[in-house]
């Protein structure tokens, strides 16, 4: 399983990314249902060109994106995010914390096309 996060930019200016990476290789939070197999090979923010992004992430392999907990929070455009990225991606809204969340419950979405 092929794994990417998308955490939110203005974040990302002052954030290592530390509770993102630590739930991932913790495997805990969103990542708890993952096994040993499951691989991280992409770790980007929501700005810049997204097309370009799902482009590079498709050739990566990547099945599952996760929207970073930051994304949920602060992106206003969270929901057409996940729901553009569920195009081709299946969509995990969060990282870490509480899938509920603090202003709005995690969307998952499964991916809308069939992966050739």
């Amino acid at each position: 399983m092929k794994i990417a996060i998308i955490v939110h930019k203005t974040t990302l200016d002052k954030c290592t990314g530390k509770g993102c990476l630590n739930a991932f290789f913790q495997r805990d939070d969103a990542f708890a249902p993952y096994g040993p197999e499951a691989q991280l090979v992409a770790f980007t923010h929501d700005g810049g060109a997204l097309e370009k992004k799902i482009g590079r992430l498709k050739q990566l392999g990547v099945e599952v994106v996760h929207l970073s907990s930051c994304v949920r929070s602060k992106n206003p455009a969270y929901e057409a995010l996940a729901r553009k990225l569920s195009e081709d991606f299946a969509v995990v809204g969060y990282t870490h914390g509480s899938r509920q969340g603090r202003t709005r419950a995690a969307i998952c979405l499964p991916a809308r096309k069939h992966r050739e």
